[in-house]
């Protein structure tokens, strides 16, 4: 480690406790592990982060973009009829193949931690999912309240989600995550 010096130490903690996390089976990581991965001193990654509590925020505020970016990019070429659904298809597998992301993102153990880029991404990404169901809505003839669609929207393929990865929907002849994507009429 030396005189190692990193000049994106932050944004490299950050992708490989992201990596760290999806290797962990119940989303447990130190910053002391982290910092030996990256090949710094653990005083190096406390400069950025204070506590684990810190990194675990950091990281959920990323997984936050990553999530609104995977929507965006699925319905993104879409006609306007089927973005929300490849829009909920991109949040089923993002929460498919990142658990304890997905899992950290909405955890209760957070909730506690007022953080401002926290706060910032997870307010994008539902409102990034609100424009949307505004674009979904105006596709329609008939008048929709949007911020009820949005929450009926979210919370569909949120409980799916959670009934995935919770093991519920193992018994699905399908597999759980076809048969969430069913639902969505995919």
């Amino acid at each position: 480690m030396g005189g190692y010096h990193h000049g994106r130490l932050r944004e490299s903690l950050i992708t490989e406790g992201l990596l760290l996390l999806a290797e962990s089976p119940q989303g447990d990581i130190s910053l002391r592990a982290l910092a030996r991965r990256v090949g710094v001193t653990p005083n190096a990654a406390y400069r950025h982060f204070s506590d684990k509590g810190s990194l675990l925020v950091a990281l959920a505020a990323e997984g936050f973009r990553q999530l609104q970016t995977a929507q965006q990019r699925a319905a993104r070429d879409a006609p306007p009829g089927q973005m929300l659904s490849l829009s909920g298809r991109a949040y089923l597998r993002f929460a498919w193949e990142n658990p304890a992301l997905f899992r950290l993102m909405f955890g209760a153990h957070l909730a506690d931690r007022d953080d401002a880029e926290l706060r910032a991404a997870a307010a994008e990404a539902y409102q990034a999912l609100r424009r949307g169901v505004a674009t979904a809505k105006d596709a329609q003839a008939e008048a929709v309240d949007v911020d009820a669609a949005t929450l009926r929207a979210w919370g569909l393929v949120h409980g799916l989600s959670h009934l995935m990865l919770d093991g519920q929907l193992d018994f699905m002849p399908l597999g759980p995550l076809a048969a969430a994507e069913q639902v969505l009429g995919l």
